[in-house]
């Protein structure tokens, strides 16, 4: 799944900056979905206080089963040296080459894609989840546990109640109850997609949790193999579980 590259990574800060305002003017938010048939979660953590960064990719087939279970495609768990030290705003440029590297173990391409962070709910509109899909050149969608920026009312108690989330005049996501009272997510467009289609899909694949379930297995999966010991140098990959 490999693209040309758009950038390089080892950036100064303020080279990061100009160049996330130069690139979020190609993110796209309007709907351009090829038939999805399968549907790929994101989950990115940092592991040895840091100095890995570990990606964590489940893909799923879409549509569930007739009980709403999900059947696991494939899976990957791709680790190597963090490029960037922890920067408020800049994450992307921390998280997403072990993300994109994680890609590029996969046998099978999502026409979707799912990541724990944020898409355009950023203040320069470009999130992690923005980031990956003009890299990938696919439909993404950020589902992040908190705000980054932004301003907002409470949703309604209820599985499925939003509001917007407004930054400087502009609606930039929504701030979903996912789950009845219990503490809603922020979901935000990422690339070649529009809100609205973003939290229909992100409320097509809620389960039993407060996660959609791409995420919340790729959340696992990365739980799973960051306690296991002696993994095979920062390349190593994961099979099944």
């Amino acid at each position: 799944m490999s693209k040309p590259p758009l950038h390089d990574w080892d950036l100064a800060p303020k080279a990061a900056i100009e160049l996330q305002k130069h690139l979020a003017s190609g993110v796209e938010l309007e709907d351009r979905l090829d038939t999805v048939r399968h549907i790929a979660g994101v989950d990115i953590g940092f592991e040895a206080g840091g100095e890995i960064t570990r990606a964590a990719v489940v893909v799923l087939a879409w549509p569930p089963s007739g009980s709403g279970e999900f059947e696991v495609v494939e899976q990957v768990v791709h680790r190597e040296p963090t490029r960037m030290p922890y920067i408020p705003g800049l994450l992307s440029f921390r998280e997403v080459p072990a993300a994109l590297a994680a890609f590029d173990e996969l046998s099978t391409t999502p026409q979707l894609v799912m990541v724990d962070g944020q898409g355009i709910a950023h203040l320069r509109r470009f999130g992690v989840a923005s980031h990956l899909g003009l890299w990938l050149d696919l439909p993404t969608i950020g589902i992040a546990k908190s705000r980054l920026c932004g301003r907002h009312a409470e949703p309604g108690n209820e599985r499925g109640d939003w509001v917007p989330l407004v930054h400087n005049d502009e609606t930039i996501g929504a701030v979903l109850r996912s789950r009845a009272q219990v503490n809603p997510v922020f979901v935000s467009p990422g690339h070649r997609l529009c809100l609205s289609s973003a939290l229909e899909w992100v409320v097509a694949c809620l389960g039993r949790t407060k996660l959609p379930e791409p995420t919340r297995l790729a959340d696992r999966l990365a739980s799973q193999k960051a306690s296991q010991k002696g993994f095979d140098g920062p390349r190593g990959r994961s099979g099944s579980p």
